[in-house]
């Protein structure tokens, strides 16, 4: 992922933020920028309009900050809005969905 514009993903940069912070939430804004392939300034300014739209909170430990979730917030979109945040983090985190053999998706770890 870059900021080039190279390519295409299925999830925005605001998604790839939220899931680095649920994996590690007290993680630097340096590593968060890292993993997710944009600048720091980008991964501040992503941080920051998730902090005003309720979905995440900043809080301040020493000189780190750690990150809470808000994952009862929904989805922003009309088309997902019936999803919550949580939901959405808990789709990209549990195990990869694998096709199944009668055409539909299944978890990784049941049996086809």
């Amino acid at each position: 992922m870059n900021e080039s514009g190279a390519g295409w993903n299925f999830l925005s940069n605001f998604a790839y933020v939220l899931v680095c912070l649920a994996d590690k939430p007290d993680a630097r804004l340096r590593d968060v920028a890292d993993r997710v392939g944009i600048t720091e300034r980008t991964a501040l300014r992503l941080i920051t309009e998730l902090e005003a739209a309720d979905i995440l909170e900043r809080i301040k430990e020493g000189r780190r900050n750690r990150y809470v979730i808000n994952a009862h917030a929904p989805l922003r979109h009309p088309l997902e809005s019936h999803c919550t945040v949580g939901e959405l983090l808990a789709a990209i985190l549990e195990e990869p969905a694998t096709q199944s053999p009668h055409g539909g998706v299944q978890a990784s770890n049941e049996a086809p």
